[in-house]
């Protein structure tokens, strides 16, 4: 059954008692007995409740410190507190006086209750449409706005409360509905309480022995990927790892250990001359891993893409044959599903065809356009991607799971851990009492590695895979409705033609003073600066945040991208004239 809520507790143990379950007064006779050491007369004296409850511990009255932590009632009956009850009551405490201090249970209690209070009124005040998406200041402005520095001698809880609200007041608001500026947006109420809870947890996920549910939940959860993508009952291995950059980079290390396992040991000296291919669209990434990696960027062969963004195929295998020709050894191909920019699906099934041909390990990133596959509207983008090797998927984009929540998913099982292993006996001993496969961690580049899992896991079970279907379906109608808005728009242009595949809506706006010159070279100087004087003025006054970039020989131009679940239709319509508004006098 549901919990009734925090009072819920008394409902228990109120008996006889005249006094009504929901009531405090019952609560706290519960809890006096629920909770050990005098945490439950403790909790009721913080709240207030009784005078038998406040006296029931004699300390607080006595030690001026503890009184003073006490907070008054404030107004905010109705709503998250936005106001500061702490300005007494902390100005005397320090971070020595909490847990595990002796006595500092209830101190503790105060001070995070005033944290969720400040973490509270910033969540709602997110999603109001009338408060600034962002409160700008330039970077000198905003190092002397605040004290920033750190110093020799600890501050009071008063000023790390202070702190707390001066690093809100000037964060930008990403759960905000008119935030559009990068791939990851949004704020998911249960996917935060994950979030609180893993670092309540504080646990490290290299050994079933310190992160026993983790593990399992990681394990449960990349065998359901896996199923998604189409490998055989998901069958094959897995891991969250720091983002999509650090998946892609698995996945090249993979194959390069697959080609030529001696590498692991005597290093590159011991292979041939390596080469990699990907989209010239591709993420930089690709070129990154291979630079960390010892491989070479200049390894890194960019194949063509087509005026959607595409990979040609053809050109690929025309790359792949000219390297072997020159004595190279390709070894690795990066599709992407879902371009940075143009959100570009390349063609997985002719580029599978290739890779098995030659015999080169297939990745696809899907860091982006992965979460597709949870739709059953728009996987088909993804037809090929169950012929892969191993594939990136980021949760905390489209999924909108909070930052990070990055997984690669590899096809071959046990790859992973003669790649990585080394065999740490202080860690992975092999005379533990429990299937030592649960211990993930030697086959990952870590040691310590953070619970990524938890927020995607109890999302998926809050949600269903259904839920997470309307959410992507949903952005992806909204792109929808803004390309059909700004196609036949006048002051607009798009950057390619077509219906974008992806929620990436890539387009220039041209003010009136700029739409009817006929020097070319002059139009197109003059509309590169249009995109960013334009994001410069959103950022001043603080209505809505946009993307924009060039693109080879294009100029700058806006790349709308949607993965808020908060936008709605009325947020896009609002984007338009923003841009018009702002950008009308250029």
């Amino acid at each position: 059954m549901a919990s009734h809520g925090f009072w819920s507790l008394g409902a228990q143990s109120a008996g006889g008692d005249n006094s009504s379950p929901s009531t405090p007064r019952a609560w706290c006779q519960a809890a006096a007995q629920k909770f050990t050491g005098g945490i439950g007369s403790k909790l009721c004296a913080l709240l207030n409740v009784g005078e038998m409850e406040k006296a029931a511990d004699p300390s607080a009255a006595a030690d001026p410190k503890q009184g003073a932590s006490l907070a008054e009632s404030c107004s905010c009956s109705d709503k998250p507190c936005s106001c500061s009850r702490a300005t007494v009551g902390f100005s005397h405490l320090y971070s020595t006086d909490l847990l595990p201090a002796l006595d500092g249970d209830l101190k503790t209690l105060n001070f995070l209750q005033e944290v969720v209070d400040i973490l509270l009124a910033y969540i709602v005040e997110s999603f109001d449409r009338s408060t600034k998406v962002i409160d700008f200041h330039y970077p000198n402005e905003l190092l002397q706005r605040n004290n920033w520095e750190l110093s020799d001698e600890p501050e009071t809880l008063d000023d790390i409360l202070i702190s707390c609200r001066a690093t809100l007041k000037y964060a930008i608001k990403t759960a905000h509905p008119r935030y559009f500026n990068q791939l990851s947006t949004g704020l998911d109420m249960v996917g935060l309480a994950a979030d609180w809870l893993t670092s309540t947890a504080n646990t490290n996920m290299f050994t079933y022995e310190v992160a026993p549910v983790f593990v399992l939940l990681e394990y449960v959860t990349l065998k359901k990927m896996r199923e998604i993508i189409g490998w055989e009952n998901g069958r094959g291995d897995g891991i969250f790892s720091p983002g999509g950059a650090i998946s892609n980079m698995y996945a090249m290390l993979l194959a390069r250990y697959k080609m030529f396992p001696e590498v692991k040991e005597k290093g590159m000296s011991s292979v041939p001359k390596l080469v990699a291919f990907t989209s010239e669209h591709s993420h930089f990434s690709i070129k990154k891993g291979a630079a960390a990696l010892g491989i070479g960027t200049e390894s890194v062969i960019c194949i063509k893409a087509d005026e959607r963004g595409k990979m040609i195929p053809s050109d690929l295998e025309r790359r792949i044959v000219e390297a072997k020709q020159k004595g190279y050894v390709p070894f690795f191909v990066s599709a992407t599903a879902g371009t940075t920019v143009y959100g570009a699906f390349d063609p997985l099934i002719a580029i599978s065809d290739i890779c098995k041909k030659y015999d080169v390990w297939m990745h696809v990133d899907g860091a982006w356009g992965g979460s597709l596959l949870m739709s059953r509207k728009h996987r088909w983008k993804l037809n090929g991607v169950e012929r892969a090797n191993s594939m990136t998927w980021n949760p905390h984009k489209m999924m909108a799971v909070p930052l990070q929540c990055s997984a690669l998913l590899v096809r071959e099982e046990g790859l992973m851990q003669s790649c990585n292993q080394m065999h740490a006996c202080y860690l992975f001993q092999q005379d533990k009492h429990y299937d030592l496969s649960y211990d993930t961690g030697d086959k990952a580049l870590q040691c310590g590695r953070h619970v990524d899992i938890f927020k995607l896991w109890l999302m998926w079970r809050a949600k269903g895979t259904i839920g997470f279907e309307a959410q992507i379906d949903k952005c992806l109608e909204l792109s929808e409705y803004l390309y059909n808005k700004i196609k036949d728009r006048e002051g607009y242009e798009m950057v390619f033609d077509g219906k974008p595949q992806h929620t990436n809506v890539c387009f220039w706006y041209l003010p009136p003073g700029l739409r009817y010159v006929e020097d070319k070279v002059e139009k197109m100087k003059r509309l590169h600066k249009v995109a960013p004087t334009i994001k410069a003025r959103m950022m001043e006054y603080g209505t809505t945040m946009v993307s924009y970039q060039p693109q080879g020989d294009k100029v700058n131009f806006f790349r709308m991208v949607i993965s808020n679940p908060a936008a709605t239709f009325e947020d896009i319509d609002f984007l338009i004239e923003e841009i018009e508004r702002l950008g009308q006098d250029l």
